[in-house]
C-alpha cells in the first residue's frame, strides 16, 4: 500500500511542476514512470484491476504532463487513480462506505427494446468494435431498427461490464440543430456538470478521464449537410470520434458521418426472426400460416412495417385472411395506427430535410417513378428515362445520401414499404412517369424474332422484364380501351417468348377482353407460347382459332392450326395434330404462301414421325426443305434436319441421323439460334444414351445447359437427362438429387408430362436402392 501511495504522491508532485521545469526533465519523468508502471503493475495484480479500466485512468493520473510521455506509457496500465481511492480505503477484507454516489451523473439510456430479434451476428460485431473504441455507423432506411440496435448494445452485459454508468444515448432529433444546443445536450446526458458549454473543449477533460460510449441516435437532425451550422455540428462530432476513450455511434438515414466512424451493414432479417416480431406483437403462436409469410417478405422484412402491420391486426382483431385482403386494397395506409409510430413519419423525416429541399422540386416526382417500379431503375437508363433533368445523377445519388434508396445490381432502388408509400397514386398525373412509360412502350414497339435484325438489343428485356410488366398492368388498369397499350402488350409478350418465357400477370387481363377486342385473338396467340403445360396452351390456341375464324382473316387461322398441332403433337393428340396441320397446307396453298407452307410441311413431318408414320415423315421433312432456300429460313431448315435425324435414328442409320443432326447444329450456329441448338443436342443426348455412350452424353447435357440460356423449362430437361445417364451408370446418389430438382423446375412451369416423367424416375431410383 505504501507503494501506491508513494506513486500517488510522485504523480500529484509532478503535475504541479510548471511547464518550462516539465518540459526540462520530461526524459526523466519518462524514466521514473517506467519504474512506478512496474510497481503499480505488481501491486495492482494482486487486487486484480481490469486492464480496460488501467489504460484509460493512468491518462487521468500522468493527466499533467502526459503530452510529453511516450506512446507506449500512456497505454501502461489504467483504473489507477480509481482503484487508489478504493485501495486506501480498505481495511482487510472489508471496505469502508464511499461518500460517492453508486451512479454516474448524466442520463442512463432508454431500456433494451423488448421485441428484438435476428441480430446477433451484427450485435456481436458491434459489441466487439466497442470494446475496442472503435467508432461505427448505423446508416440505413427509416424503421429498419438502428436505434434499437443501438439500445440493444448498450444494454449488453459485455457492453456493461467494460463501461459500467458511462453508456450515453443522445435523441438527435428532439432538440433543435445547432452546434450550442448539441454541445448542451451532450454535457448534460454524459452529467459533466458544465451548462451550456462554449466549445468541446470544456468538456474534453471530463470526456478523456474515463472510457464511455455514446450512440448520436437519429443523427441525420445534425449532421444533414444543408443544415444550419451544419459545418460547426460536424466538427463536433468529428472530434467526438477522435477521443481516444469514446467509442461514438451514430444511427442515421444519412451518410454524412465522422470519417472514424466504420459504417456498418444492417443485414435483412431472416424468416424466422420477422415472424418472431410479427408474432410478438400480434399475439398468436400458430404460426403455419403461409399467408404471414407471403406478407413478411413483400415488406421486405422491414423491421417497422412488420411491427405496424402486426399492430393493426392486433388492434382490428384481422384473421390472416383479413390482413392480407387489407394489404392488398391498401399498402401503406395498413401501417397507420393510432398508438405507434407510422410509417409515414418515419419517411417523411427525411423528405423534409434541408438536403432533400435542396434538390428542388422535381426531387419528389423522380423518387416516385423510382418507388413506381418494383426493381426501381437502371442506373444507366438515366440519360433516357430523364432527359430533361440536367442535374439527374446528383438527385440519385443524394436519393441513396439519405436513404431513401440504395443501389444493387445496377439498378437503384428502395425498400418495398416505402416504395408503396412513395409511388404516384394517379400515375397518369405524373409527367415524369409518363415520359417514362412513353420511352418504355416506344422501345417495345418492335418485332422481336431471332432472324430479325435488332434482335441482340431486345435482350433488355430479361433485366426489366418486372418493369415492364407492372408498368403495363398499371396502365392496362386505368385505360383498358386503350389500342397503343395492347399493341405494348403483345409485343412485351413476345419478348417474354423469344426471350424469358414465363407466366405473366397479364394472362388474366388479355382474357379479359371482349372477344370482338381487335388485340384479343394476337395477344392470346402470343400468351399460349408461354406455357409449357400443353393443356394450358391448347385452350388459349382454341379461342384464338374460334375469334380468327370469325374475322375471316385465312393467314392468321392456318398459323393457329399450325400452332395448335404442335401443342397436340406434344399432348398426344396425334389424330387431331395430323388433321389441323393439313387444314393449314391447304389454306397456305390457296393463299400461294410458301414459307406457310413449307413450316406446315416440317410440323406435319413431326407429327408423322410420332405417330409411326416414320416414311411419310421423311417425305414430308424433304418437301419442306425443297419449298425455301436457307438464306433467310434457317430456323425451318434446322427443324427439318432435326425431324430427319430423328427418322434415320428410328431407321437404326445412326452416323445419318448424327449427319443430320449436327448439319442441323452448323445452322442454328450460325444465326445463334439458342431454341434449335437446345432441342438438337437433346436428340443427340438421346442418341448416345440409347447406345451406351456415356461421355458423349454427358458432354452434350453441358451444352444443354449452356443453350437453355436461362429458360427453366429447358434446365429442367437438362437435369432430367442428367439423371436417366447418371441412373443408367449406377451413380443414383447423383441421379436421385439431379432428378429431384429437374422435377422442381418442371412444376415450377407447369410442365406436368415431364414433372410425370421425373416422378416415374425416381420411382426406379427408390426401387434400386431397396
Amino acid at each position: 500500500m505504501a507503494e501506491i501511495q508513494r506513486t500517488q504522491r510522485n504523480v500529484t508532485n509532478r503535475g504541479k511542476q510548471n511547464w518550462v521545469s516539465r518540459w526540462w526533465n520530461a526524459r526523466d519523468d519518462k524514466r521514473a514512470i517506467a519504474a512506478w508502471q512496474q510497481d503499480l503493475m505488481r501491486v495492482l495484480h494482486v487486487f486484480n484491476v481490469r486492464p480496460f479500466n488501467l489504460v484509460w485512468q493512468w491518462h487521468s493520473l500522468t493527466k499533467p504532463f502526459r503530452t510529453e510521455l511516450p506512446i507506449e506509457t500512456h497505454v501502461v496500465a489504467a483504473g489507477v487513480s480509481q482503484k487508489l481511492d478504493v485501495l486506501t480505503n480498505q481495511e482487510g477484507p472489508h471496505c469502508r462506505h464511499s461518500t460517492q454516489p453508486s451512479v454516474s451523473p448524466g442520463e442512463s439510456p432508454p431500456p433494451a427494446p423488448k421485441d428484438f430479434f435476428g441480430r446477433n451476428d451484427l450485435i456481436e460485431e458491434i459489441v466487439g468494435r466497442a470494446e475496442k473504441l472503435e467508432s461505427i455507423a448505423l446508416i440505413d432506411a427509416g424503421g429498419i431498427g438502428k436505434t434499437a440496435i443501438a439500445l440493444a448494445v448498450l444494454h449488453d452485459d459485455r457492453i456493461k461490464h467494460c463501461f459500467g454508468d458511462n453508456r450515453r444515448f443522445i435523441r438527435c432529433d428532439k432538440f433543435s440543430a445547432s452546434r450550442a444546443n448539441f454541445l448542451a445536450q451532450l454535457s448534460k446526458v454524459v452529467g459533466s456538470g458544465i451548462k451550456n458549454p462554449d466549445d468541446l473543449a470544456q468538456l474534453r477533460p471530463f470526456l478523456s478521464s474515463k472510457p464511455m460510449i455514446l450512440f448520436l441516435d437519429n443523427a441525420e437532425s445534425i449532421l444533414d449537410p444543408q443544415g444550419s451550422e451544419a459545418r460547426e455540428i460536424y466538427a463536433v462530432a468529428e472530434e467526438l470520434s477522435n477521443i481516444s476513450n469514446i467509442c461514438l455511434g451514430i444511427t442515421s438515414c444519412i451518410s454524412t458521418i465522422p470519417t472514424q466512424c466504420k459504417r456498418l451493414n444492417i443485414p435483412t432479417l431472416s424468416m424466422e426472426a420477422a415472424c418472431d416480431i410479427f408474432y410478438s406483437t400480434y399475439g398468436d403462436d400458430k404460426r403455419s400460416s403461409g399467408v404471414i409469410d407471403d406478407l413478411l417478405r413483400r415488406l421486405d422484412f422491414h423491421t417497422l412495417s412488420i411491427k405496424l402491420l402486426a399492430t393493426a391486426a392486433s388492434h382490428n382483431m384481422w384473421n390472416h385472411d383479413r390482413l392480407t385482403r387489407e394489404w392488398d386494397a391498401r399498402r401503406a395506409q395498413v401501417l397507420r395506427t393510432n398508438f405507434t409510430e407510422s410509417l409515414a413519419a418515419t419517411i417523411e423525416l427525411s423528405l423534409t430535410s434541408p438536403t432533400f429541399h435542396h434538390l428542388g422540386s422535381e426531387a419528389r416526382e423522380l423518387l416516385g417513378v423510382v418507388a413506381f417500379f418494383p426493381q426501381g431503375i437502371d442506373e444507366n437508363n438515366l440519360e433516357w428515362l430523364f432527359p430533361t433533368i440536367s442535374n439527374r445523377t446528383d438527385i440519385f445519388d443524394t436519393f441513396c445520401i439519405l436513404s431513401l434508396t440504395s443501389r444493387s445490381g445496377g439498378f437503384i432502388t428502395m425498400l418495398a414499404p416505402i416504395r408503396d408509400y412513395l409511388r404516384p397514386q394517379h400515375p397518369k398525373l405524373s409527367p415524369l412517369l409518363c415520359v417514362a412509360r412513353d420511352r418504355y412502350f416506344a422501345r417495345l414497339s418492335v418485332d422481336v424474332h431471332p432472324e430479325k435484325p435488332g434482335f441482340g438489343e431486345a435482350r433488355w428485356i430479361t433485366l426489366e422484364d418486372v418493369n415492364v410488366e407492372h408498368l403495363l398492368d398499371v396502365f392496362i388498369s386505368i385505360d383498358s380501351n386503350s389500342d397503343d397499350v395492347w399493341d405494348v402488350c403483345f409485343h412485351f409478350v413476345e419478348h417474354l417468348v423469344w426471350l424469358k418465357p414465363r407466366r405473366t400477370v397479364l394472362g388474366p387481363k388479355v382474357e379479359g377482353l371482349p372477344d370482338d377486342h381487335r388485340s384479343k385473338p394476337r395477344c392470346l396467340f402470343q400468351l399460349s407460347r408461354l406455357f409449357c403445360n400443353e393443356a394450358e396452351e391448347i385452350r388459349l390456341l382454341t379461342h384464338t382459332l374460334r375469334l380468327e375464324r370469325r374475322r375471316g382473316d385465312d393467314c392468321r387461322v392456318a398459323e393457329t392450326l399450325k400452332a395448335l398441332s404442335e401443342a397436340n403433337r406434344m399432348q398426344g393428340h396425334r389424330g387431331e395434330a395430323i388433321q389441323q396441320v393439313k387444314e393449314a397446307i391447304e389454306i397456305n396453298e390457296r393463299l400461294r404462301d410458301t414459307i406457310g407452307q413449307a413450316k406446315s410441311w416440317n410440323e406435319l413431318a413431326f407429327v408423322l414421325f410420332y405417330d409411326g408414320q416414320v416414311d411419310a415423315a421423311e417425305d414430308a421433312a424433304f418437301r419442306a426443305i425443297n419449298l425455301v432456300s436457307e438464306r433467310g429460313q434457317e430456323s425451318l431448315v434446322c427443324g427439318s434436319h432435326q425431324v430427319l435425324g430423328m427418322v434415320y435414328n428410328s431407321k437404326g442409320d445412326v452416323e445419318k441421323a448424327i449427319l443430320h443432326f449436327e448439319t442441323g447444329l452448323k445452322i442454328a450456329s450460325s444465326f445463334n439460334r439458342h431454341d434449335h441448338l437446345f432441342w438438337i443436342h437433346l436428340c443427340l443426348v438421346r442418341i448416345f444414351r440409347d447406345h451406351g455412350r456415356f461421355d458423349e452424353a454427358n458432354a452434350g447435357i453441358e451444352q444443354l445447359k449452356l443453350h437453355a440460356a436461362g429458360n427453366l423449362y429447358y434446365l429442367g430437361l437438362a437435369m432430367q437427362k442428367q439423371a436417366q445417364i447418371w441412373y443408367l451408370q449406377g451413380r443414383l446418389e447423383d441421379a436421385e438429387s439431379e432428378a429431384l430438382r429437374a422435377l422442381e423446375a418442371c412444376e415450377n412451369v407447369g410442365a406436368a408430362k415431364d414433372a410425370e416423367d421425373c416422378r416415374s424416375l425416381l420411382e426406379s431410383i427408390g426401387t434400386v436402392w431397396k
